[in-house]
């Protein structure tokens, strides 16, 4: 199977635009994704788009509004993995070698369907008595407290790394950092989590250009950044009790991306995880094999997890502080691990970045453990 590379990136802001379309948005981040990987419409071949609540022919809609139309397009949603799902479509036709220059664009107009939290399905009985997503965090945090003794405030330095960091990203959603007392004062949401634990209701796209190892040459890019590995999984069967601090669903997806790339966990450098909660990204990151379970909060607190730490953890911002526009987040974690890796990441530049790892857990369906992970080991 031919090797597949990150040619291009695109990205628009991420926050509320009540005066722009979800439409609107995917054109502008593909026409800066194909700007920057040097490549013009006409070299497209085929284009998958990740979206949770767009409707119908979301992807046909933004590709036209960028220009492009009669090539092959598939619509994607798996949750908050919607746009991750997309790249790995889009990297799995370029290794089956159906083709050689591919578009994987994420894109959710949210503020425009929800002024709160967002809905559960109606026939997920779990949710509806109660089970919804900050719910199930704030039992996960307290478990994790409980087990690990730690306290909401060593929790909440999570949501004050990410602010800090997301303050120097200009296309974050928040520009402004958070002290621990400031998330401390904040509206309780689910005990112990509060509103700068949780992530914001946000719209944005971000898209990518991948592109073969064999076509790579013909256009003499030294900025291309090689996806290494690229896996999905979905949750298996709850049966009986489970521990609530440790993520199944994250481990195999990463032990999938860890053979297919052929390295271990102790080799990422940085990464980028999905951070819904506070709590969520110290779950993700042991999940994954990189730090010890039950050491991450506490190495946070150190500031080891930094953008000048040891193991620097949503330099972007994350979910916390970047946003949250579903189908985009998992297509704007490879962004940012692609701007690393090239060096272009200015204020928030990690040292000399050799691999990044990025994960998008997301969704809730009753019975299982989660709905969809993906994983992306991105190599210089």
């Amino acid at each position: 199977m031919d090797d597949v590379y990150v040619l291009g990136i695109g990205m628009t802001p991420f926050g509320r635009h009540p005066d722009r379309s979800a439409a609107d948005l995917g054109s502008e981040a593909i026409g800066l994704a194909l700007k920057d990987a040097g490549v013009s419409r006409k070299d497209i071949e085929a284009a998958w788009v990740g979206h949770v609540y767009q409707g119908m022919a979301m992807g046909q809609r933004a590709l036209y509004a960028a220009g492009l139309s009669g090539l092959p397009i598939a619509n994607v949603e798996n949750a908050c993995s919607s746009g991750s799902t997309a790249i790995w479509d889009a990297a799995m036709s370029i290794r089956a070698g159906a083709y050689d220059v591919v578009l994987a664009l994420g894109v959710e107009h949210l503020s425009s369907m929800f002024r709160g939290a967002l809905a559960p399905d109606p026939t997920d009985i779990e949710a509806q008595i109660g089970l919804t997503m900050p719910g199930i965090y704030a039992m996960r945090a307290q478990r994790y407290m409980l087990q690990y003794g730690v306290t909401p405030s060593d929790i909440a330095h999570i949501a004050v790394k990410n602010k800090k960091n997301a303050a120097m990203n200009p296309l974050s959603h928040f520009k402004k950092p958070v002290t621990l007392e400031e998330v401390a004062a904040g509206r309780l949401i689910a005990d112990p989590l509060r509103l700068h634990e949780c992530a914001p209701i946000s719209d944005g796209a971000a898209a990518v250009v991948l592109i073969s190892r064999s076509k790579l040459s013909q256009y003499g890019s030294n900025r291309a950044i090689r996806l290494a590995a690229t896996s999905l999984r979905s949750g298996r069967t709850e049966v009986g009790l489970v521990d609530m601090t440790v993520e199944d669903l994250t481990w195999r997806t990463a032990e999938a991306a860890y053979a297919q790339a052929g390295i271990g966990p102790e080799e990422i450098d940085f990464a980028e995880v999905h951070d819904c909660f506070s709590i969520a990204e110290a779950l993700r990151v042991e999940g994954m094999g990189l730090i010890p379970h039950g050491e991450y909060v506490s190495r946070v607190v150190k500031g080891e997890m930094d953008i000048d730490g040891t193991f620097p953890v949503n330099a972007s911002g994350g979910l916390l502080g970047k946003g949250h526009p579903l189908g985009a987040t998992g297509v704007a974690q490879v962004v940012e691990l692609v701007r690393q890796l090239r060096g272009d990441a200015k204020e928030r530049q990690i040292k000399s970045p050799k691999v990044g790892i990025a994960h998008c857990r997301g969704g809730k369906a009753q019975g299982v453990e989660g709905t969809a992970c993906t994983v992306n080991i991105l190599v210089k």
